[in-house]
């Protein structure tokens, strides 16, 4: 029973861990993102806990691109984000190389994929 209990405390502290890590990403997702002719603004707050709202390009000013609860899957952090210059929304996986960029990978329901890097510009 004890060697159960242990397992169970352990699994509870790698959830916690992973939880934290998490949280860490979105915190260095703060701030304001460059991608091609677009400037997206990411902020806490919003339905999901963050927001990333395109703040100037050619078109969507003003729409919100995160559509899910970001979560962290297999070292990635996952979730469903419009594509800022065509409105569609992506299955997307998201990693950070360095401070200074966040790459998105994903794909629509029906197959379109896309990926593209955010640099960060304050």
């Amino acid at each position: 029973m004890r060697k159960i209990l242990a397992m169970a405390a352990g699994l509870a502290f790698v959830g916690m861990t992973s939880v934290s890590a998490l949280a860490l990403d979105i915190n260095k997702m703060l701030g304001k993102w460059k991608w091609q002719d677009y400037v997206v603004e990411v902020t806490k707050g919003g339905e999901y806990g963050v927001s990333a709202k395109v703040i100037s390009g050619p078109r969507n000013v003003g729409m919100e691109m995160i559509q899910s609860k970001l979560e962290e899957k297999d070292g990635v952090v996952v979730g469903r984000i419009k594509h800022p210059g065509n409105g569609k929304v992506y299955n997307t996986k998201m990693t950070m190389p360095d401070d200074k960029s966040w790459k998105l990978d994903g794909c629509t329901d029906d197959g379109a994929c896309a990926t593209g890097v955010f640099t960060k510009v304050e």
